[in-house]
C-alpha cells in the first residue's frame, strides 16, 4: 500500500467493527483497478458521529462506509440523498462531491438481491419474514418490496421501529409490510423465506440467535446479514431442519463492488475483490 499527498481516503462508520472483512476486500479491490484509495475502520457509535463526519468534510476523504448502528442516525448530516436512499431511509455509502457536499447512497440492497438471485432464490410474490428493522433491514426489506414481493412481516426487539419501516416500505414501495409483534415467531411459518437482519449472532451475541429452532419449518430458506461467524447459531438451526441457507458474504462483494464504482467512478474489480475474500475464509477455517 502506498500512500501520497493525491491518496484519498475512505472509512467504515459502525460498532463493533472487528467482525468486518471490507478493509481487506475494498484494499485488494483499489490495489487490482489501479485506485490511489486506502479504506481503515473507525470504530463510532451515535454519540459523536455528528462530529467525525464534521471533521471528515476537511479532510483528504473521497467518502465513507456506514455500518449499524449509524445507518439510519447518519441521514442527519449528510446534504443530498440518492433517490432510492431516501426511500429507504437508510445510508451505507456517502460520496464527498466535487464541491464537498456529502451524498447518501444506499448498496445495501443491491448486494442483497444480487446475493439472492445468485442463490437461485425468487423474490417475486413470496412471503419474507425478516428479524430487524435497523439499516440492514431497511435496505433488505426495501429491495424485496422494490423487486415484487408478496409480503414482507418485520419483526423488532424495537416495535415502533417495525412499525415505521413497515409503514416506510408501504407509502414508498408497495403495501406489502406488516409490522409482526417481537416474540410472534408463529407468523415465521407464513414465510418463504426467513432473513436475519438484527445484526444477533456476531460479535459479543456470538452463539445466539433471535429465532427459536422449533419455529424453522423445512423448505424454508434462510439468509443471515452476518458473514462473521460463517455460520451463526440461526443458520446452524435452519440447516439442521434441512433448509437452505446463506450467510451475508455474498451481498457483502456486491454491495462493496458497488461502493468501489461509487467511490471511484470506475468498474469494480469483482473478481479480486471475491477472491480476497475466499482468502479470508480460508485463513479462518485454517484457523479454527
Amino acid at each position: 500500500m502506498h500512500i501520497d499527498i493525491h491518496t484519498r481516503f475512505i472509512t467504515l462508520l459502525g460498532d463493533p467493527l472487528a467482525q468486518s472483512f471490507a478493509a481487506r476486500m475494498q484494499n485488494r479491490g483499489y490495489e487490482a483497478a489501479g485506485l490511489n484509495l486506502v479504506y481503515f475502520y473507525t470504530v463510532t457509535g451515535q454519540a459523536h458521529l455528528g462530529e467525525i463526519i464534521q471533521g471528515l468534510r476537511h479532510m483528504p476523504f473521497a467518502g465513507f462506509a456506514v455500518t449499524k448502528p449509524n445507518k439510519v442516525k447518519v441521514l442527519e448530516y449528510l446534504d443530498e440523498l440518492d433517490p432510492l436512499c431516501a426511500k429507504m431511509g437508510s445510508s451505507n455509502t456517502v460520496v464527498k462531491l466535487p464541491d464537498g457536499r456529502l451524498k447518501g447512497y444506499n448498496t445495501d440492497g443491491v448486494g442483497f438481491y444480487r446475493a439472492l438471485d445468485e442463490a437461485g432464490v425468487s423474490v417475486k410474490e413470496k412471503t419474507f419474514f425478516c428479524i430487524g428493522s435497523g439499516g440492514a433491514g431497511r435496505a433488505i426489506c426495501s429491495a424485496l418490496a422494490y423487486h415484487g414481493a408478496g409480503r414482507i412481516l418485520i419483526a423488532d426487539l424495537a416495535e415502533e421501529s417495525a412499525r415505521s419501516l413497515a409503514g416506510d416500505i408501504n407509502q414508498n414501495f408497495a403495501p406489502v409490510a406488516e409490522a409482526i409483534p417481537y416474540g410472534d415467531f408463529s407468523r415465521v411459518q407464513e414465510a418463504n423465506a426467513v432473513i436475519n437482519a438484527s445484526g444477533v449472532g456476531m460479535g459479543k451475541t456470538i452463539g445466539q440467535t433471535p429465532l427459536p429452532p422449533e419455529y424453522i419449518r423445512p423448505g424454508q430458506f434462510y439468509f443471515d446479514a452476518c458473514y462473521n461467524p460463517a455460520r451463526t447459531r440461526f443458520l446452524e438451526n435452519a440447516e439442521k431442519a434441512g433448509c437452505p441457507v446463506l450467510n451475508g458474504l455474498t451481498m457483502s462483494l456486491y454491495q462493496g463492488t458497488a461502493q468501489v464504482e461509487l467511490w471511484s467512478g470506475q468498474e469494480a474489480p469483482v473478481e479480486a475483490m471475491r477472491q480476497e475474500l475466499e482468502k479470508i475464509l480460508a485463513e479462518k477455517k485454517r484457523q479454527e
